[in-house]
């Protein structure tokens, strides 16, 4: 048999028969992810092509010469692309006669109940994601106008900071939180003084920005080298991650608050690239996945749910069940629906428009911090994923016109199954396929409610 061998610098994830569950974040290069059998290694049709990924690490694949394999995807499996079969992937639960790799026994069955199961399963999980990172984007979009294109770089920050902990190393987000924090207090002092405020009043003031920073770095630094139970690290990943939401706010969006739309998403743009940036310096070119918060398994035929699907659906609906309950019953929760209603209302009311639009990007980054917790265990991320995985949850956002809650959830759970549906028959496009469901969206949408002045 010939062999088309290929050692990482870094252990991949990737196991002989499967992609097993990690019990720690292992580092994997990119390249180490995809092979093509015909461009970069050598083919024999007869006895087909063995890809060695690691040392003694070997995965099978089909003899079709266009075949590739791709470890680490989202649902933990091996993926495998082979346009002579049907390409496919191969969610949580898949059969047990699908994994002999062979053309006599090819990966990608014809559709039937079983299959449509784990796939409406695996883009159920997805969608859970998407409705929380939509429901973000809304939330964002309402109060402040901004579409916040960097919302996945929270998800992004907030898994790798995780891989970080896990590894006893202090991440580079605390580094992050003080810089900016710092940067932002020197603002405030400066313009506290030029309104003509006593030195003592405007460094008191300014001195704010600084104090959950300190705080959260000095405890980060204490706890890193401790490698605490997974429980208390992700917990101090989203106090380090979600400060970060009203630092940005203070410092990109705060004085173009007034600003048209079109200004303030090309705020965005800039500053997702500068947090992507940032993040290629703190987090390296390298991959990460975490541990599973819950290692059980549930059957059900063909079916498998496993202990990490099933708390990425309790912690998104705890999660919308919460924000319904924030913005219902709370006294803040009511100011930002005012806000969102109308600005110049709420700020005639005496409602600090300002504060809303941190607390609404506080929210945002909570959101996307979780996020990354709840699928770091369930797919290799690196510093620059979280930009797809947000533009999902932006896809989800405009079911929902950027404005109705409801709508974009539902419209989050139809992407993660169209997604599943999509790598199913064509792997090669499903981010195509997802991203260009738009376009039916927004020309219904238009048509439906026609050409209106932006808001002055």
């Amino acid at each position: 048999m010939a062999l088309a061998k290929r050692t990482p610098a870094r252990r991949s994830p990737c196991r002989p028969d499967r992609c097993a569950r990690d019990q720690g974040p292992h580092p994997v290069s990119r390249e180490a992810l995809n092979y093509d059998t015909t461009d970069r290694f050598g083919y024999t049709p007869e006895a087909g092509v063995l890809l060695t990924v690691d040392e003694g690490d070997s995965i099978p694949v089909s003899t079709s010469p266009a075949a590739t394999v791709a470890c680490a995807n989202r649902s933990q499996t091996c993926r495998l692309y082979d346009p002579a079969d049907r390409p496919t992937d191969r969610p949580t639960g898949w059969p047990a006669e699908q994994d002999k790799f062979s053309d006599s026994n090819p990966r990608a069955s014809p559709m039937d109940l079983s299959i449509a199961s784990i796939l409406m399963l695996d883009g159920a999980t997805n969608g859970a994601i998407y409705a929380l990172l939509g429901l973000a984007t809304v939330l964002v979009f309402a109060i402040t106008r901004v579409i916040f294109i960097p919302q996945g770089e929270f998800v992004a920050y907030g898994a790798l900071t995780l891989a970080l902990l896990q590894m006893g190393k202090l991440p580079g987000t605390v580094w992050l939180l003080v810089g900016l924090g710092l940067i932002a207090a020197v603002l405030d002092l400066v313009a506290g003084i030029r309104r003509g405020m006593p030195f003592g009043a405007a460094f008191a003031k300014a001195g704010r920005w600084l104090v959950v920073p300190g705080i959260v770095a000095a405890i980060a630094w204490w706890a890193a080298p401790l490698k605490l139970p997974l429980f208390f690290q992700s917990l101090l990943t989203l106090a380090i991650v979600t400060p970060l939401g009203p630092l940005v706010y203070r410092l990109a969006y705060q004085k173009l608050a007034d600003a048209t739309v079109l200004v303030l998403l090309i705020v965005s743009v800039g500053t997702h690239f500068a947090l992507t940036g940032l993040g290629l310096v703190f987090f390296g070119a390298e991959g990460f996945r975490n541990p599973s918060f819950w290692d059980a398994r549930f059957s059900a035929g063909a079916l498998t749910l496993s202990g990490q699907a099933a708390i990425i659906f309790m912690v998104s609906i705890a999660l919308i069940l919460s924000l319904y309950l924030f913005f219902e019953r709370t006294l803040r929760g009511k100011a930002l629906r005012a806000t969102a209603v109308n600005r110049l209302g709420a700020r005639l009311m005496g409602i600090s428009t300002i504060g809303a639009g941190r607390l609404s990007f506080g929210l945002a980054a909570f959101i996307g911090a979780l996020s990354g917790l709840l699928i770091g265990p369930t797919t290799t991320l690196f510093y620059d994923s979280g930009f797809l995985i947000g533009l999902k949850g932006f896809v989800a956002a405009i079911f929902g016109g950027l404005a109705s809650y409801p709508a974009a959830a539902i419209g989050a759970l139809f992407v993660g199954l169209l997604e599943s549906f999509g790598s199913f028959y064509a792997s090669a496009f499903k981010e195509v396929i997802v991203f260009t469901v738009i376009i039916p969206v927004l020309l219904w949408r238009s048509f439906q409610h026609g050409h209106g002045d932006e808001e002055e």
